[in-house]
């Protein structure tokens, strides 16, 4: 479904990415884990061609979107939770789930999505003409997840789903992100909390300063002695 080719970004002198290359195939959690700095955001932030890329090709289903233009890329499917919510804060929860249908105009669908968002959020409906910017953290994380979910992602890009929450809420929002996944949602997910994001994975790539340095399947790297020393506090 995408395929990452010999990716390079440089901020000034600083080389971000240094020609990574990987795939997610249909169907499948992948999961990007690194340390602050690795280069996670920039993967994601590339992939929705938000950033200058130096060098490389991504291709989305077979089509090259190496330069396309973010809303073109949006109206194809590949959805960005951002890292920080970003809610419109002045905005209502309902107006924020609309604002991520802007490029649907199909009324019913539009609807019964809405009514999906709710039974995973239900917290969002007993909200649902509240300010987003006085929301919790965790309720705003959630109402991000909602209004990329109203888009109809063929592929959600996640990055850091769980910053600043609390335990609990850690907990919810990743058997979420497993309810997504199971309604057919293909997920590329950047997370620090490695052994969550490892424990729902069907792949993983460790990012080390722009490059991956280890690749495989989450229940092989969730084992491996290196990547528990240096991510899973064993």
């Amino acid at each position: 479904m995408l395929e990452v080719r010999d990716l390079c970004v440089s901020y000034g002198a600083i080389k971000a990415l240094k020609g990574i290359s990987f795939d997610v195939d249909k169907g499948e959690v992948i999961s990007l884990i690194g340390s602050n700095g690795a280069g996670k955001t920039t993967t994601l932030h590339s992939v929705s061609n938000l950033i200058h890329k130096v060098s490389g090709t991504i291709k989305f289903e077979g089509e090259d979107i190496t330069n396309l233009s973010p809303d073109k890329i949006v109206r194809r499917g590949l959805i960005q939770v951002p890292e920080g919510r970003r809610v419109f804060a002045n905005m209502s929860v309902r107006e924020n789930l609309e604002m991520g249908a802007y490029t649907r105009n199909d009324k019913d669908g539009i609807r019964s999505d809405m009514e999906w968002c709710f039974e995973l959020f239900p917290r969002l409906k007993e909200r649902i003409n509240q300010l987003s910017g006085t929301l919790s953290g965790g309720e705003q994380q959630m109402l991000a997840m909602a209004r990329a979910l109203m888009s109809r992602p063929v592929l959600l890009l996640m990055d850091e789903p769980s910053m600043g929450l609390a335990p609990i809420l850690v907990d919810e929002i990743f058997n979420i992100i497993k309810k997504i996944s199971s309604s057919g949602t293909t997920i590329l997910l950047v997370e620090q909390n490695a052994y969550k994001a490892l424990s729902i994975a069907n792949r993983a790539y460790i990012l080390e300063t722009g490059l991956f340095t280890k690749n495989g399947p989450a229940s092989e790297l969730i084992n491996d002695n290196a990547v528990k020393s240096a991510y899973l506090g064993g």
